[in-house]
């Protein structure tokens, strides 16, 4: 049956259901025919006495409870992070998907991501269309043709509707990596031409009728968009000119994740209490720097706030504000360092507030809870009452995974009153959506972080749309970072790279001339300058560079520092215990750690506290070694000490928010491996980030007026 059949099908079906339901509707009903339980026993008991008979005891006795049992206190289980290992998929089914993958001439190792990606009868799959093996990470369409030539002969062509569509698709997820939601069609056919697609519109068609894309027309009415064209003359009377749209096409879940999203901060917006009676405490709890910040939290359900480092301080007071009016609060940072350095901050605001609430004068504090004899703030409180508990802060990860966290209701909503969200600009569309999503009506979201760094690593660019869209109040915070690096990194955000004094040696520039003598600086600086100058050891001091691959990526850079940091032969994958590592243990998250052992269960790794193993099939995805890092990898941590390396090949690859990330990661001091000359200065003021297409703007406009 086709796609048009089968929803026709449908279509009748539920035509069908309608009429029959409003034939019941229409015809006699007998009171009470379809009671059961109690109700109908109550019903048989009513009628016996009004024909004149006796009803039942037992009707009218309630049966004796039954004695309830006390549960026994849960106990904590130390948290252990997942594997990420993919479900297990039937051996039957793996060989005899690698017997299609060797008649066609591809590797027998992608049997197994085969089968787990195409599911059920993988190998037919194939047969029918060998272009779906572009559905596999890795492969290239070149890749696919050469495997499809194989399979199908002389059957094989350019032309063929089968593989236009498997290529739109493939074309919508490179986009996704990119960052994109959804590709302008334009765009789109572009991309189709230039992969020798013949009839680019008939391939967009093809991936729309089987379901693997959607079509969206978005109105051009944003900021910068162009404007709707004037109504000529020639219109005719009483005819309205019709507004420009763009045509956007995406991969499914995307789209409803957006949607999604947009939903649900609409209602976060809306399902807020005009009155709810707390005004007055707010207000009076509104002090200090995060003043702004917490009177705009008092009256509206989403609030943006932004700002570098330094500001994290103010929604961690806004946090201890909201704990003390009897609130359940709950923070979510990007990484593991995230979240301990928001709990330090959570904790210092609370000692602040309990010393002033503790004061000569009690009113000095307004809006905060007397204290009784355990020194805890009166009133209901979260968790255990210390802040940086798993209960109070969290990273985004364990929340949503139910790992970390106030838990949800039996609604499945979390059991919070107020979330915070730092390091906003790292949520991607669907970790967003399913926070909103998971939020109980009537409960107020904060996203915070800092603008100028790297977006989200997964589609979507949450945090940026939220600001163009205007769609709720924004708090800009006026704390600037401290120090000769705070300086530094400010400018970087306006697009200025200035010379700041740095007495302490706090920032240092290194001039190299090529990769062979940036390697070598590099490594001298981690294992001998940065400890015996500055006095932080190598474990606190993390090199950043551009990316992997070349002559002075992390690959090279590992290698060259495994070897004189902890040299070994590398017998665990290679890898060794006391290796640095950086664990991913899904796309777009990466957690710092150190190998602690290898065995028959696989490597075991220590990650932010956490016990991790990584089965053996697993570690070549999942694990790296980690004394250098990428900037997308280190966004959402800090160290004492970083050395940022810019090597010459990397040039081209510089942009302001790579910069600003990359040197915004220490916090003492920054080393700078400099071998880009003028390219450093001239990506800092002109180089922006890349755009990104998304739809949530235009959505956030059709459903949530503009806050001003």
């Amino acid at each position: 049956m086709s796609e048009a059949e089968a929803e026709l099908a449908a279509q009748r079906e539920l035509r069908e259901r309608i009429e029959r339901r409003k034939a019941e509707k229409a015809g006699p009903v007998q009171a009470g025919a379809r009671l059961s339980g109690k109700a109908a026993d109550l019903l048989a008991a009513v009628r016996a006495v009004e024909s004149g008979g006796k009803p039942p005891a037992s009707v009218f006795t309630e049966p004796e409870p039954a004695p309830r049992r006390s549960a026994p206190e849960p106990v904590r289980q130390p948290q252990v992070m997942p594997s990420a290992t993919p479900a297990p998929v039937a051996s039957e089914a793996v060989d005899t998907v690698r017997a299609v993958l060797v008649e066609g001439g591809a590797p027998e190792a992608l049997a197994a991501q085969v089968a787990a990606v195409l599911g059920e009868g993988a190998d037919a799959q194939l047969r029918e269309n060998p272009w779906q093996l572009l559905r596999v990470a890795g492969v290239r369409p070149e890749q696919a043709d050469g495997f499809a030539r194989a399979l199908l002969g002389a059957e094989c062509g350019p032309d063929d509707e089968r593989r236009g569509g498997a290529v739109t698709v493939w074309l919508l997820e490179q986009a996704a990596l990119a960052g994109h939601t959804a590709l302008e069609a334009q765009a789109l056919h572009a991309a189709l031409a230039q992969r020798s697609v013949p009839d680019p519109d008939a391939a967009v068609q093809s991936a729309l009728a089987e379901g693997d894309a959607l079509v969206f027309q978005d109105a051009l009415d944003e900021p910068g968009a162009p404007a709707a064209p004037a109504p000529s003359e020639d219109d005719g009377e009483g005819e309205e000119a019709e507004r420009p749209v763009r045509v956007l096409i995406g991969l499914e879940r995307y789209a409803l994740a957006e949607e999604s999203l947009a939903d649900g901060l609409a209602r976060v917006v809306n399902s807020l209490p005009k009155e709810d009676g707390s005004a007055t405490d707010w207000e009076s709890a509104a002090t200090g720097s995060a003043a702004e910040l917490i009177r705009a939290v008092a009256g509206h359900g989403l609030v943006l706030h932004t700002g570098g480092e330094a500001s994290r301080a103010e929604p961690a007071a806004l946090a201890a504000t909201a704990r003390s009016l009897g609130l359940r609060v709950c923070a979510a940072a990007h990484t593991p360092d995230g979240r301990r350095r928001f709990a330090a901050l959570l904790a210092s605001a609370e000692r602040a507030d309990r010393g002033a609430a503790s004061g000569p004068d009690p009113l000095s504090a307004p809006g905060f809870g007397t204290e009784d004899e355990t020194g805890a703030p009166d009133g209901p409180r979260h968790g255990t009452g210390e802040a940086g508990t798993d209960e109070t802060v969290t990273t985004v990860a364990g929340l949503l995974a139910g790992t970390e966290g106030p838990g949800r209701d039996a609604d499945g909503m979390l059991r919070t009153d107020l979330l915070i969200v730092v390091d906003a600009p790292q949520l991607d569309v669907e970790s967003a959506a399913m926070l909103a999503e998971s939020l109980p009506d009537g409960a107020r979201l904060v996203l915070s972080g800092d603008p100028g760094v790297l977006w989200s690593a997964g589609p979507g660019r949450v945090f940026a749309d939220l600001l163009a869209a205007r769609a709720c109040p924004q708090v800009a915070s006026r704390t600037p970072d401290p120090g000769p690096i705070g300086e530094l990194v400010s400018g970087i955000g306006i697009g200025e790279l200035n010379q700041v004094a740095a007495p302490g040696k706090e920032v240092v520039i290194v001039p190299v001339r090529d990769a062979g003598e940036a390697v070598h600086r590099t490594v001298q600086l981690i294992a001998d300058s940065v400890p015996r100058a500055i006095g932080i050891p190598a474990e606190q001091t993390q090199v950043i560079t551009p990316g992997h691959g070349g002559a002075v990526g992390t690959r090279a850079l590992n290698t060259a520092l495994k070897e004189r940091l902890n040299p070994g032969p590398g017998r665990f994958g290679g890898f060794d215990p006391g290796d640095r590592i950086a664990y991913s243990p899904a796309p777009g998250r990466t957690v710092p750690g150190q190998v602690v052992k290898a065995d028959a269960d696989g490597l075991h790794l220590e990650c932010a506290g956490a016990a991790v193993v990584v089965p053996k099939e697993r570690v070549e995805q999942t694990v790296r070694h980690g004394w250098a890092l990428t900037a997308h990898q280190a966004v959402g941590a800090r160290w004492p000490a970083a050395v940022v390396v810019l090597p010459g090949d990397a040039a081209q690859a510089l942009t302001r928010p790579w910069i600003y990330t990359a040197f915004g990661r220490a916090e003492q001091h920054l080393s700078v491996v400099h071998g880009v000359d003028q390219a450093l200065p001239r990506a800092v003021a002109e180089v922006a980030a890349k755009p990104r297409t998304t739809r949530l703007p235009a959505l956030l406009r059709a459903q949530v007026p503009a806050a001003g």
